[in-house]
């Protein structure tokens, strides 16, 4: 009995975002003129196939701004703590800022909330590079919360000002805001999310709904992508995160018709080609 062709769906705003593609730009033309060797603080943004790639061009990555003494630092996307900043603009280093736009706006509008005494609430995954980075600019008192839950029973302060990683949805920072704004006398927030981040998983959890199978292309270290998965998961439990084509599993097509394909704001296109490629020989 021949098997009907299989139907893939590649979901709406999947692949770089326009923060990616920046960085990238940002770090070839910085190569081209590099005088010196060239390095990332941090990788630039969160794919190892993209990582390994630039490091095949001579641009390889650091993880603490007192390894460079001279040459060319590029600021990962992500962005990174104001006191690394502070320390390579002391040495004779050549800075070169890819920090997504989005991030930027996030690191500032933390600081000018503490700047006019607010106690900042950072709505984020605590560990992620992009939170610490924020978190440098709202102040050693500042909070790092994943939702409600990690509130404190007793807030410090009263005026409490709410910046948000720019991944999270907009679900998370609802709750957030509706178990502050009871317990604050006043509340400012400012919705930090990044606008193709929000289109990227609304279209995501859109397509979920309408296949039998999700797989989610992108690196394992991406909070987007890890994010997408865990959404399409709430629509589509057959939902897999993968970073590559070979990860695909043959039971994982067991009376699947059709599938969904997304993937994280750094996954390049042909990394998606792949993965669409297996699928298709997976079932023949």
């Amino acid at each position: 009995m021949t098997r009907p062709p299989l139907e893939i769906r590649i979901s709406d705003s999947a692949g770089y975002c326009w923060g990616v593609q920046r960085a990238l730009e940002t770090a070839q033309q910085a190569a081209d003129v590099a005088q010196g060797p060239i390095h990332t603080l941090g990788p630039l943004i969160h794919n190892p196939a993209v990582i390994a790639g630039l490091a095949e061009q001579g641009i390889e990555v650091i993880e603490d701004a007192s390894e460079k003494q001279v040459g060319t630092v590029i600021i990962r996307s992500h962005g990174v703590a104001k006191e690394a900043l502070d320390e390579l603009a002391s040495r004779a280093v050549n800075i070169v800022d890819a920090t997504c736009t989005f991030v930027k706006a996030a690191q500032e509008k933390a600081a000018r909330l503490r700047e006019q005494g607010y106690l900042v609430v950072v709505l984020g995954e605590p560990d992620h590079p992009e939170v610490l980075g924020i978190r440098s600019y709202a102040g050693p008192d500042s909070l790092v919360v994943q939702g409600p839950e990690d509130l404190p029973e007793e807030l410090p302060r009263r005026r409490i000002g709410v910046v948000v990683q720019t991944t999270q949805s907009q679900e998370s920072l609802a709750a957030l805001t509706s178990a502050l704004s009871s317990r604050v006398r006043e509340l400012l927030v400012h919705n930090t999310i990044c606008s193709a981040t929000e289109r990227r998983q609304r279209a995501a959890r859109s397509m979920a709904a309408e296949v039998d199978l999700v797989v989610v292309v992108g690196g394992k270290n991406s909070a987007n992508t890890t994010r997408l998965a865990e959404l399409c998961r709430e629509v589509q439990p057959r939902t897999y995160h993968v970073q590559s084509p070979d990860e695909i599993l043959p039971e994982w097509m067991e009376g699947v018709h059709s599938v969904g394909v997304t993937a994280g704001a750094s996954t390049p296109s042909g990394q998606i080609d792949r993965v669409t490629a297996r699928l298709r020989e997976l079932a023949t």
